[in-house]
């Protein structure tokens, strides 16, 4: 997965900043997009172009005025030829003034992700679910003891009537995960299923 940061190139007098963020959901991919448009809003273009899920199955692209295909086409194939998933490219262009044509501005904006991609690098991240563990007080303490000594990421605790654990659980492990803590917990314990997170590593 790429690093999140902002990379600049300049091509005859055009100034091109690309900002990569991770996206896990339209959502959040629309939300980085908006951010960017708001840090530049005198840029000439913002472009954009974004692959979600493990297969990659949600692929967007825009030229935000560009020439149809010179700038999210070639922004979004490169992604896809490095193989990047739950990403957003977004492609800031503050015109200098020479026209690069069109075969011009699909190197540039194709060229630009690449770059960013050289430069800021990338790191491995694994996708997890996130999956709250509702359980009684007196089992609490061992079950997150349990959590903790079988390697699965407890990211926070919550206590009230009953006691709520977040934990992180990769996709292909939540039917033996359920199966784990019904075992562990005599079925005591309740599993709610939510969102999507990544952990480095």
């Amino acid at each position: 997965m790429a690093r999140a940061g902002t990379h600049e190139i300049e091509i005859k007098k055009s100034r091109f900043l690309t900002t990569l963020a991770p996206a896990a959901t339209e959502e959040e991919a629309l939300e980085a997009i908006g951010r960017v448009r708001k840090e530049h809003p005198t840029a000439t273009h913002n472009c954009f172009a974004y692959v979600l899920g493990a297969t990659g199955d949600v692929q967007k692209s825009s030229d935000d005025g560009e020439p149809g295909g010179t700038a999210g086409v070639p922004m979004l194939q490169m992604l896809l030829r490095r193989n990047m998933r739950d990403v957003v490219a977004v492609v800031t262009r503050y015109y200098g003034g020479v026209q690069l044509g069109a075969g011009g501005l699909i190197r540039a904006y194709g060229g630009a992700v690449g770059q960013a991609l050289d430069a800021l690098g990338t790191v491995a991240r694994r996708r997890l679910r996130l999956a709250t563990v509702t359980v009684d007080h007196q089992r609490a303490g061992r079950l997150e003891n349990d959590l903790r000594a079988t390697g699965h990421a407890v990211r926070e605790v919550r206590y009230a009537e009953r006691v709520a654990i977040e934990v992180g659980v990769a996709e292909e492990e939540v039917g033996p995960f359920r199966a784990w803590l019904a075992d562990t917990t005599a079925g005591a314990a309740t599993l709610e299923l939510g969102g999507v997170t990544y952990v480095e590593g």
